[in-house]
């Protein structure tokens, strides 16, 4: 690649690079993206076979382009979204480089901008953004057992049922990707064994309408402030098989074992915090909370949306919430497998430590980071609550891009 000098260098280029090359592209900003893989890699790569958008495709994606092939409510494959992703980056001719890694960034010495080495050489910038997302490194707690003869895999590196050895299989973490992944081995035909903690249960769909609609209407899609304790809650929803919701006391009759937190291993047994029952209650709540939020705002608006009484039956308690599991002999069990949907960790180690706090978490003001020139798309809460998804990527990736282009303009004044 040799020494390029740009204006604006976009490190990542998933749907919160795209994004910004996009808006960076309508803004007259000179850019250049660099993709360690190829765009939209995790779509393809870091995720299970059988896995579909959570969100129905009208809503899941970018203002300027539809799905092809599917309509407007249907839950697209994997594979897929990540082609959307390369034929929306060809709509604009977004100048992505692929297969190239970043490294390092540093603020270089009595000038403007940046110093970036790469696999490929370095690049000089004036200003930086990362588009690098919050699905980072796979996160497998230090509590999973060493030495043994498991077979272990976090969920980003579970494809399907057929890749894991016979046996039974215990899945720790009910959020989208625990549930779904237990849920698919179970109609496999295996022995499951989920492990639930703390969760939000949104409906699939109320009242003829999905909950992604009702986030919206009510305004939840657009909170900018996240409740203490909140920042990194699970949320068990799925579009598989059509999209239905989920419902961990459904899945409990149809085989799979629940339990509580998982907490330890110790000589072949894991032990469970016994807490699966108020860990569903709380589910329970958060769902009848936004059932009864959406039946306010039907009565409120006079709207002809049908009543849906259905959604709030409640299924009786299966026996492993009657008589909750604590303990497990995991060989008796016949436990050989175990996928850790244990969530991610980022790293931002190659930044300017002036745009990170003490815990190595970006700074910024919705993406606007403290360490000027740099600048953060793609992350949790960057603005508000919709930023991670897709069509909330695309708005907060404006918004950065505009911050850019009058900064460029500042930085051009020459006086008389």
């Amino acid at each position: 690649m040799g020494r390029d000098v740009i204006d604006t260098l976009v490190v990542g280029a998933g749907q919160a690079g795209v994004a910004m090359s996009e808006h960076l592209s309508r803004a007259g900003v000179p850019h250049l993206v660099l993709e360690r893989a190829r765009i939209a890699e995790r779509w393809r790569s870091e995720r299970w076979d059988s896995l579909v958008a959570n969100g129905p495709a009208w809503h899941d994606r970018f203002p300027g382009l539809e799905f092809e092939g599917f309509g407007p409510d249907d839950f697209v494959p994997k594979e897929k979204i990540a082609d959307y992703f390369e034929a929306y980056a060809k709509k604009f001719n977004a100048p992505i480089r692929c297969g190239v890694e970043v490294r390092k960034v540093t603020r270089r010495e009595g000038a403007p901008g940046f110093i970036v080495e790469t696999s490929e050489g370095v690049v000089e910038a004036n200003r930086i953004v990362s588009a690098t997302g919050p699905f980072q490194k796979p996160q497998i707690p230090p509590i999973a057992p060493k030495g043994t003869d498991l077979y272990q895999i976090h969920s980003a590196g579970y494809h399907n049922p057929q890749q894991l050895p016979e046996g039974a299989v215990l899945v720790v973490g009910a959020g989208s990707s625990g549930v779904q992944i237990a849920d698919e081995l179970n109609r496999a035909g295996r022995k499951v064994y989920l492990s639930v903690g703390a969760h939000d249960r949104p409906p699939r769909a109320y009242r003829g309408r999905d909950f992604v609609w009702w986030l919206g209407v009510l305004g939840l899609w657009d909170l900018e402030t996240v409740q203490p304790g909140r920042e990194h809650v699970t949320i068990a929803v799925s579009g598989a098989y059509g999209g239905k919701t989920i419902d961990f006391r459904e899945l409990a009759h149809q085989g799979i074992t629940l339990t509580g937190l998982t907490e330890a291993f110790d000589g072949g047994v894991v032990h469970f915090a016994n807490n699966l029952c108020e860990n569903i209650r709380l589910g329970d709540e958060n769902l009848f909370g936004l059932l009864d939020a959406a039946d306010d705002w039907v009565r409120r608006n006079g709207a002809d949306l049908p009543e849906e009484p259905e959604a709030r039956r409640v299924l009786p308690d299966p026996d492993c919430m009657t008589h909750p599991v604590l303990e497990l002999d995991l060989a008796a069990a016949g436990i050989t497998s175990i996928i850790w949907a244990t969530g991610y960790a980022t790293d931002f180690s190659w930044l300017p430590s002036g745009a990170l706090d003490a815990k190595g978490k970006p700074k910024h003001q919705r993406g606007v980071s403290a360490e000027p020139g740099i600048y953060f798309v793609g992350l949790p809460w960057l603005s508000r609550r919709g930023s991670t998804f897709i069509w909330g990527v695309w708005h907060d990736a404006r918004h950065v891009a505009d911050h850019i282009a009058t900064q460029r303009k500042y930085q051009d004044y020459r006086k008389g």
